[in-house]
């Protein structure tokens, strides 16, 4: 070992790394991105105005902190909570990387279930985090809230839970959250990752808004990437609680947020319709791909969020890859703790279409 490695940190020894989902490659074909989750209308055209009147003044400095940011989400919260309880970063895998900084040491635990966002696991590692995988329970992907309960310890500092999950599109039901966030130790912090919250329609699906008014250690993850469409802007918030919030503000930097992303962001907020059809869009392309997937026996799991996960009728490499050659982009989720699973994001009409075609033509008879 030479001198230098003597002084890397264990904990970033070469192991697992998250790669996020493949841009469109330059090609003259026409190809339908379905491989990421963005947002199927684009983005928001508040948004991509304020960007454009914000660019006037990029030679400037953003704001030093992220008040106005915070200042329009307590609005676009009518109010339920205060400015001090909410944290603006650069998406919400910033976020996760910044909670867990506040946080973990070197040795505590960290608990998340797969398949989930690689990032829970991958970022904790970096902090020297030992990590504790209770995966969903087959086959239906819930929640194993017993086995959840049953890991902690006292050197549990982090419980990751996602609703709806990305990538499985399962939920977290009300009762179920209700009875486990009375069990847990009042010294461990929940994690609550709801990115795609826009998008879910079960009577039973709840946030965790009510959870933070009632004082509970829990800090909800949010991010602008998917239902207003500014993933490339890498723009994302969390609340809790103001005595949470406060304590780990003191490790948000100044001048964090580029002031296009800022005024992008609040101009989205602003953008109520622009919300509206995205998420009629979804829900009209979810019912399709359901209805259209049943026809073609495609093996998939209800979903609350734009995405579905599928079991793919070839193997799911070879899957991607003839998808690709009929102009449609997919994410093997392996990466994710979904072992030949593969998931493809809800569309618009035509990405839809064009989906099911290219399933009607690489589908073994």
């Amino acid at each position: 070992m030479s001198k230098i490695e003597s002084i890397f940190k264990s904990c970033l020894e070469p192991k697992e790394v998250y790669k996020g989902g493949k841009n469109i490659p330059a090609s003259n074909k026409k190809l339908y991105k379905l491989s990421s989750n963005e947002n199927p209308l684009g983005a928001s055209p508040k948004a991509v105005a304020a960007i454009k009147k914000a660019a006037e003044n990029i030679d400037l400095y953003p704001d030093q902190t992220d008040i106005r940011l915070r200042e329009a989400l307590v609005q676009d919260f009518d109010g339920q909570l205060a400015a001090d309880q909410f944290i603006c970063g650069n998406s919400g895998s910033e976020l996760i990387d910044m909670l867990l900084r506040a946080f973990i040491n070197e040795n505590d635990e960290v608990i998340y279930s797969n398949p989930c966002f690689l990032p829970y696991s991958v970022f904790s590692r970096w902090y020297g985090a030992k990590l504790i995988d209770i995966p969903l329970t087959n086959p239906n992907y819930h929640l194993d809230t017993e086995g959840i309960l049953n890991a902690i310890t006292d050197k549990t500092k982090i419980i990751f839970l996602t609703s709806p999950n990305n990538p499985t599109g399962t939920y977290i039901p009300r009762s179920v959250l209700d009875d486990f966030l009375s069990r847990i130790p009042k010294n461990v912090i929940v994690v609550f990752d709801e990115v795609y919250r826009h998008f879910a329609d079960a009577e039973d699906y709840i946030t965790a808004l009510p959870y933070v008014k009632a004082g509970h250690n829990i800090i909800a993850i949010n991010s602008f990437s998917k239902t207003y469409g500014l993933a490339g802007q890498r723009i994302g918030y969390c609340y809790t609680t103001s005595t949470i919030a406060n304590y780990i503000r003191q490790i948000h930097k100044p001048f964090l947020l580029p002031i296009t992303s800022i005024e992008a962001a609040i101009g989205a907020l602003n953008d109520k319709g622009f919300v509206e059809e995205t998420v009629k869009t979804v829900k009209e392309g979810r019912a399709y791909l359901s209805s259209e997937f049943d026809k073609l026996g495609i093996t998939y799991w209800p979903t609350q969020g734009n995405f579905f996960i599928v079991d793919p009728p070839l193997p799911e490499i070879e899957f991607a890859n003839k998808l690709m050659e009929q102009g449609i982009m997919v994410r093997p989720v392996s990466q994710f703790g979904a072992p030949g699973k593969v998931r493809i994001t809800v569309g618009n009409q035509e990405a839809n279409h064009a989906l099911i075609q290219a399933l009607e033509k690489i589908k073994p008879d």
